[in-house]
């Protein structure tokens, strides 16, 4: 069971109406436009569900917006699950997916994943120490963004021990669709922040600009020579590797596939151990960046961003780390961060790697063709013509929609100052979505991650390999960079 990436085939396009980029730009505009609402006089998300965190159980979830107040909390959630749905099942039919399975499909993960949210929002494990009293409670884990490892620890349950009902799930099961539709609706919440803070979010992006360059100019050679050097694969087989280790994931292995032409199952094959490498990265790394890092918080967001490998698994892990390291910092020193900028820093960094996806694809494009590297190499021995346009092929069109909210946002908040509270409560309910999509990625990258596929004949190479390059250097090489680039730069903290 191998999550099928539409961004980028093994053939190197594909059409704009089943490019699953191009709908996570579409559907993340949509409800970035809806969220403009209250600019204009009318609060068009106001009854989006929210999941609280509880003591009482009936009051875990309900309208986000004190607007809907009088609204069920029940009709609220049916209404994000219908809204949902509808988004969603246009664009996954526009691609090509079975309609009627996806519906069901859907439905079920989302029914699943809300009920996982709910769970870890019980005020014993998601309460923050600034909210016990409040909710008459005298302790609390603090764990605030623990629905979403709950969500794919249930979905790793029924992806590997209830197989024939993952298979039917897997149709609606699309963790890079859902988290590039939140990442998109994201850049306008790092516009609001940006507005807010507009010294230190310049200084964000500027370091985690320069911060990638590592990803390709130290990871991507020395995966590479690891493979050919020590483990004897093949130029076809090393260059996606490399990829897919090193830049990110599923994206850049099937990139890199298509650039060299190598066979359609090598990086099939590789984004089956890539997934599984996601899943225990998000597992480990937040505990031990909240652990080894609390007093360096935004060093810990650029780590998530450089050291797991996908879109969907960085950008979730610097939720989770901006969470915890928020509720550790508060508890031990009183000091109370504001939310978001770990998160915003791992997505910058991630964001930026992506943008360079489909030229470092034309640069092995134009390589492999001038050393015939395929043909030394065992792989296909037909020769290809290089075009500009494979930037263009390569590029993750998400990344667009993502530029396109944050400038808009931030462009127009210079340009008049008074949109900036009322734009801030409608990117906030916009922002809703944009945790139920985070939440639904976890669940099925859970789904999707088959750990079986691991102990496949021919595949131990490959997971030693990964285990070597990860462990060995690319975490410790990460986080490294992220400390040289934002050492000693804080949040801002949120006044008394």
């Amino acid at each position: 069971m191998i999550h099928q990436d539409t961004n980028a085939s093994v053939s190197g396009k594909v059409p704009m109406l089943k490019n699953e980029d191009w709908w996570a730009v579409w559907l993340g505009l949509f409800i970035f436009l809806l969220g403009l609402g209250p600019v204009f006089g009318s609060d068009l998300l106001g009854w989006v569900v929210k999941v609280n965190t509880w003591t009482d159980i009936s009051k875990s979830f309900g309208p986000l917006s004190k607007t809907f107040k009088d609204m069920s909390a029940f009709t609220s959630l049916f209404l994000t699950y219908l809204f949902l749905l509808v988004l969603t099942a246009v664009g996954a039919k526009a691609m090509g997916a079975n309609l009627k399975r996806f519906v069901i499909g859907f439905t079920v993960i989302f029914a699943i994943t809300i009920l996982c949210l709910i769970v870890g929002d019980n005020a014993y494990i998601a309460a923050s120490p600034d909210k016990q009293a409040k909710l008459g409670i005298s302790w609390s884990l603090g764990l605030g963004e623990m629905g979403f490892i709950i969500a794919m620890i249930v979905g790793l349950i029924i992806g590997n021990f209830f197989p024939g009902i993952a298979q039917y799930l897997e149709e609606a099961a699309k963790p890079e669709w859902f988290i590039k539709t939140g990442i998109v609706i994201l850049g306008a919440a790092v516009g609001i922040k940006t507005l807010g803070a507009v010294g230190l979010a310049t200084t964000v992006i500027v370091r985690g600009l320069c911060a990638v360059v590592e990803a390709y100019l130290i990871y991507w050679p020395v995966v590479y020579f690891v493979a050919r050097k020590y483990f004897k694969f093949t130029p076809e087989w090393a260059a996606p590797l490399a990829s897919g280790i090193s830049i990110c994931g599923v994206s850049a292995a099937i990139a890199t596939g298509g650039a060299i032409r190598s066979r359609p199952i090598v990086p099939v094959i590789l984004s089956a151990v890539i997934i599984v490498f996601v899943a225990v990265e998000m597992l480990i790394l937040p505990w031990f960046a909240t652990s080894v890092l609390h007093e360096e918080p935004m060093v810990a967001g650029a780590w998530m961003g450089l050291a797991v490998k996908s879109d969907g698994g960085a950008v979730a892990s610097g939720a989770i780390t901006d969470s915890m390291i928020r509720a550790k910092v508060l508890k031990e020193t009183g000091v109370q961060y504001e939310e978001g900028w770990m998160l915003m820093t791992a997505t910058t960094t991630k964001v930026f790697i992506d943008i360079f996806i489909g030229v470092w694809a034309f640069i092995l494009a134009i390589i492999w063709c001038m050393f015939n590297l395929n043909k030394k190499g065992g792989g296909p021995v037909e020769d290809r013509a290089v075009s500009a346009g494979e930037i263009w092929d390569r590029f993750p069109k998400f990344v667009i929609g993502f530029a396109l909210t944050f400038l808009v946002l931030l462009l127009w908040g210079l340009s008049d100052a008074s949109v900036i509270k009322t734009a801030k409560v409608g990117i906030d309910e916009a922002n809703g979505f944009r945790t139920i999509l985070f939440a639904l990625c976890f669940f099925s990258i859970g789904l999707i991650t088959n750990v079986r596929k691991l102990w496949d004949a021919g595949m131990g190479r490959i997971v030693a390999v990964y285990a070597v390059c990860l462990f060995g250097f690319i975490l410790w090489v990460g986080l490294l960079i992220s400390w040289i680039f934002y050492h000693g730069i804080l949040p801002p903290i949120v006044s008394s």
